[in-house]
């Protein structure tokens, strides 16, 4: 069902809230960088990697990711746009999870690795539960349809970066305060961070039937495996292993289910 309603005043203010969220992280994120307060993104990525890296240029994508977001906030917000069931169902979980990314950006320039990992998993399930909750209306929508990409994409695209990240973050961390289970090797964490990236990364695709979530998470891995290949061979191929599964398992599962939308069963 993709009934579009007028917004009641209370509606028009969650819009305005996810708007101004939308713009703050950007803000702070590029005030960041442009007035150098302590580290930067990739830096703080940099900082314990000695158990998975990832090439600095992937965070490039934030730039893409960002843009997306702005749009999204900006069409959400418009008075002339209706309260659709996605603007309904997503405005405050993606307003949760600009929240999210904003504070990452001053957790992790203030080096405060215990709150980049709470705010990073936050991010993302704030976005992933309730994209898999309204999967049956997101597949459903005509692929011309504003909301396909001026809603879920953006989102999905947040979300794809925020699922190869969030496993990164959390080996970061760990790496770094020497509090990497010793039951397995580095190597293997490793591996089971990039694996589990692309199971979460394969089963929203097919969720969603979209290839929206998968492109940042194998931009990430390739990442990955730009920046392993000298140093730890195994690794980088599973990295470009998985980038090319998520990325081509997400075109296959678009368009091999593309019509197979939930329908009333004729009588």
């Amino acid at each position: 069902m993709t009934e579009i309603l007028r917004p009641t005043s209370a509606q028009k203010q969650r819009r305005l809230i996810v708007l101004a969220l939308a713009v703050l992280s950007v803000v702070v994120a590029y005030a960041q960088m442009g007035f150098g307060i302590g580290q930067t993104p990739e830096q703080f990525a940099a900082d314990s990697d000695a158990t998975l890296r990832v090439a600095g240029y992937a965070f490039a994508i934030w730039g893409v990711i960002y843009a997306g977001l702005i749009v999204y906030a900006v069409r959400q917000a418009l008075p002339a746009t209706g309260e659709s069931r996605l603007i309904n169902r997503l405005g405050w979980p993606s307003g949760l999870a600009l929240l999210g990314i904003g504070l990452w950006i001053v957790a992790s320039a203030m080096d405060w690795e215990g709150a980049t990992v709470g705010l990073i998993f936050m991010a993302l399930l704030a976005l992933m539960i309730p994209m898999a909750q309204e999967a049956a209306t997101i597949r459903a929508l005509p692929l011309k349809h504003r909301d396909r990409w001026m809603v879920v994409w953006p989102l999905a695209l947040l979300g794809g970066w925020l699922t190869v990240a969030s496993p990164l973050n959390l080996i970061t961390v760990l790496t770094g305060n020497g509090d990497l289970p010793a039951m397995l090797s580095p190597t293997a964490w490793a591996m089971i961070a990039i694996v589990s990236a692309g199971l979460v990364t394969l089963a929203m695709s097919a969720a969603l039937r979209t290839v929206a979530w998968s492109i940042p998470v194998a931009w990430g891995l390739v990442g990955a495996f730009v920046a392993e290949q000298e140093r730890n061979p195994p690794l980088a191929m599973v990295a470009a292993a998985a980038a090319v599964a998520v990325l081509v398992g997400a075109i296959l599962l678009s368009l091999a289910f593309r019509r197979r939308v939930e329908r009333p069963a004729h009588a």
